[in-house]
Parts: C-alpha cells; structure tokens; sequence
C-alpha cells in the first residue's frame, strides 16, 4: 500500500483543516487506519484511528471532541478533519495503514504497516 497524505498548512488557532490520506495498491476496505504527529525532538503520537467500515474508532484524548477520522472506502482516501486548532497540534502528520480489516483500531505506531510521507500543520497563536 503506498499512501499519499495532504492537505496541511498554515492557519491560526481556532481555524480548520482537512487533511487527506489517498492510498494506491491496496483498498482501505482490507485495512484499519490511523493518523499520527511529530514534532522535532519527539516521538510519534498517536491521533487516531478507525476501522475499515468506521464503527470502530479510536482518538488521543488530546483530540478527543476536536478532531474527526474517516474514510471513505469508494474514492480508497481516508480523512483526518481538524477542528479548533490549537498552537500544541503544530506537527508533521502521518497516516498509516495496518493490514487486515478485523481486529481492534490500535494507537501503537509499531502495528501499522504502511506509513505516508507526513504533512505538516502549523497553527499560529
């Protein structure tokens, strides 16, 4: 599965944004999600992640009511929907994908199998 990620840039706090995650090579049907953050000098943290039918969802309580996972199994693209930006969620975004439709949405970076290029957000104050 290769994944494209897209869709950051630079706003101010309290704006929106909406990054995309195209895949190629595999459909998202056959896989589970997430998204993840870097900041230099810091691991990867977890964002979110969501199921292949998105019943199953999962948020880091720092995005917990401000932040939305989808996917949209038709167009093979999956969404991370930013709300309410904070100056703190400054950072390269990553989606990732781990293989196989069943099982539990996970936030340990170490089970996904694909990972995107990363795009990165900045959120003025």
């Amino acid at each position: 599965v290769q994944l494209q990620a897209s869709g950051g840039g630079l706003v101010q706090a309290g704006d929106s944004l909406r990054l995309s995650c195209a895949a190629s090579g595999q459909t998202f049907g056959n896989c589970r999600m997430g998204w993840f953050r870097q900041t230099p000098g810091k691991e990867r943290e977890f964002v979110a992640a969501i199921n292949w039918n998105g019943r199953s969802i999962k948020y880091a309580d720092s995005v917990k009511g401000r932040f939305a996972i989808s996917v949209d199994n038709a167009k093979n693209t999956g969404y991370l929907q930013l709300y309410s930006l904070k100056p703190e969620d400054t950072a390269i975004y990553y989606c990732a994908a781990r293989n196989g439709r069943l099982g539990i949405v996970t936030s340990s970076p170490t089970a996904y199998n694909y990972w995107g290029q990363g795009t990165l957000v900045t959120v003025s104050s």
